[in-house]
């Protein structure tokens, strides 16, 4: 099994929503931010190679959003630059078999959408795409409070595919023995985050749960994190088995970082042996 980090295209969000309750004295020395007070943030993908399957867990941003939205989010909007960059390493979009999205927001599954279709033609024709069972439901019916997060008509696009797999359960049978599935409900009800099993290591596919590096200090959150406090003994319980089992992180928003190891004293966690991409990475 090798695994890549997959750029896609990126974006910007206000800082102090980013941060939540953390003064910006203190966060903007980690992210500077624009003038408009928006941090640079990646739209990062994870592309899994087994003996079998080509997997894409996280489709990104896309180029899918009209115009003032692209400029409102400062998002590079003139082509898809996934589906470019998994080229650029050898795999077009019709070869993967299977795309699992950590969650549904804009951010994270708006790389489904084909530009300029309504109702919504969806990248990736021969894929199965696999979305946590609570989630698209939270996606379905979404609340007054986060209802922006969600792409109104994708769940109906991907149910019409024929080729949506909805799970709630750590393994299904098609992906035994390559992924299992941890569940978080902080951040949204129902994330879904892929660890995935070589014979020497894994990799965990850490979501918003932990967006980028910064967000290991557990007291951080997002003013976007539907349950704060929930999220931080989440990453409690997540973050321990990491350091326990020596999981690689791996980063979708993170501007710099793709990937790390967390190590821990008492109760804090920190990146270490940090790598800005990974590139035919060897699980085994």
């Amino acid at each position: 099994m090798k695994v890549c980090s997959v750029r896609g295209n990126d974006f910007k969000l206000d800082g102090g929503a980013m941060f939540g309750h953390a003064p910006k004295p203190t966060w903007k020395k980690w992210i500077k931010p624009d003038k408009l007070n928006r941090i640079s943030l990646a739209s990062r993908s994870l592309y899994v190679k087994t003996l079998d399957y080509h997997i894409v867990c996280e489709a990104g941003i896309g180029n899918f959003l009209e115009d003032n939205l692209a400029k409102r989010y400062g998002a590079d909007n003139s082509e898809h630059k996934l589906i470019e960059n998994l080229k650029f390493i050898g795999i077009k979009e019709d070869d993967v078999d299977y795309v699992i999205l950590s969650h549904l927001h804009f951010d994270h599954a708006g790389g489904l959408i084909s530009k300029g279709t309504n109702p919504f033609e969806l990248h990736f024709p021969n894929a199965t795409y696999i979305v946590s069972k609570e989630q698209f439901e939270r996606a379905s019916n979404p609340h007054i409070r986060d209802r922006t997060s969600f792409i109104r008509g994708l769940t109906d696009s991907l149910e019409k595919s024929g080729r949506l797999t909805l799970v709630d359960k750590e393994k299904i049978s098609q992906l035994d023995g390559v992924v299992s599935f941890y569940y978080s409900q902080g951040h949204t009800p129902g994330q879904l985050h892929s660890l995935f099993h070589g014979d020497k290591e894994k990799v965990f596919f850490a979501g918003d749960l932990a967006p980028g590096i910064d967000w290991l200090n557990l007291p951080i959150t997002m003013g976007y994190d539907r349950q704060p406090e929930t999220l931080v003994e989440e990453k409690k319980k997540i973050f321990y088995k990491a350091v326990q089992e020596k999981w690689l992180m791996f980063y979708t928003h993170d501007p710099f970082i793709a990937a790390s190891r967390i190590s821990a004293d008492k109760n804090k966690y920190e990146a270490a042996r940090m790598v800005s991409h990974l590139n035919n990475y060897s699980l085994d």
